[in-house]
């Protein structure tokens, strides 16, 4: 018997995905495998999801294995009582590339100061020796998938890297702390910072007042990871006060950003539209098959999401 696959997401995503997917199951011995954007619910094996689809009651899915996350974020889903089966998030390898370089790219910006040395007519001539990348302290927020490649990546430049989580980690070469403690001590570091927590109810406002006050005056926010991971009134009177530089936001608790929201016209702000990192539909395309490849073959999924801990 073939396997029935419901692609559950926006229909616009359909053109995106539909090909790399019939690519991958091709390629993994699942080419008579029916994928569809309306199967009946009792014949589904598999659900590949995105939680801003209409799918939101799991209940009718007596005969499914797993729920198969497009994106990489399931703070959306995870409270779903009517889901019962395993979840599994995304972890991309083309998200995680995208998600290096764009970090990469706006750490060295700040770390070089190429924002103060992009000159105008009426600009003083002002030259320096900007530092070495040894000479800098970066922070990065979450080391999960991404903020340990993006720590691994800045710390092949030559920078001091400390990682931070909630639970203990290890990373080659990188200094991990954890905990209410660890999390003092990092931020003392942070000349820049790096969000990639992920958005769950112990991570909402990591960055409030008391914590964007541990951190060396002028230090620099980077936040591709989560909106709710800031508390926006506490950053905006640490900017206003100099207490921090600069800081470079990817995510919002509203997006698109309002019209009206101060981070618009705040001008130590740089707002970028969610572009740090996609899902690659290529990439993406051949995670979601190996989890149907383990499914079928009895093995323990990958990127599965801890219900209690939200992630």
């Amino acid at each position: 018997m073939s396997l029935n696959l419901l692609f559950a997401a926006r229909s616009e995503r359909w053109s995106t995905y539909e090909r790399p997917l019939r690519s991958a199951l091709e390629k993994a011995g699942f080419g008579d495998a029916t994928l569809a954007m309306d199967l009946p619910p009792k014949d589904v094996d598999y659900i590949i999801y995105a939680p801003n689809s209409r799918l939101q009651d799991f209940t009718p899915y007596t005969r499914a294995k797993a729920v198969l996350n497009l994106w990489a974020g399931v703070e959306a889903i995870t409270g779903n009582e009517t889901l019962t089966i395993p979840l599994a998030r995304m972890v991309d390898p083309g998200l995680t590339k995208g998600m290096v370089e764009w970090v990469t790219g706006h750490v060295m910006r700040y770390h070089l100061g190429m924002d103060t040395d992009i000159l105008r007519s009426d600009a003083k001539w002002a030259p320096r020796t900007p530092p070495l990348a040894q000479e800098r302290q970066v922070v990065i927020l979450g080391l999960g998938a991404l903020g340990a490649e993006v720590a691994r990546t800045l710390v092949g430049l030559g920078f001091n890297v400390t990682g931070w989580a909630r639970s203990p980690k290890d990373v080659t070469g990188v200094t991990c702390l954890h905990g209410e403690a660890g999390l003092a001590e990092a931020l003392a570091l942070a000349e820049i910072a790096v969000l990639l927590l992920p958005d769950t109810a112990a991570t909402e406002n990591t960055l409030n007042a008391k914590t964007l006050a541990q951190m060396p005056k002028g230090a620099f926010i980077i936040n591709p990871g989560r909106g709710p991971l800031i508390d926006d009134a506490a950053l905006q009177a640490a900017l206003d006060s100099g207490q921090i530089a600069h800081a470079t936001l990817d995510v919002f608790r509203v997006e698109p950003l309002p019209a009206d929201d101060p981070y618009w016209s705040h001008p130590k702000v740089t707002v970028t539209p969610h572009i740090a990192a996609d899902t690659r539909a290529s990439t993406a395309s051949e995670v979601i098959v190996e989890n149907i490849r383990r499914g079928e073959a009895g093995e323990p999924f990958i990127n599965l999401v801890d219900r209690a801990l939200g992630y």
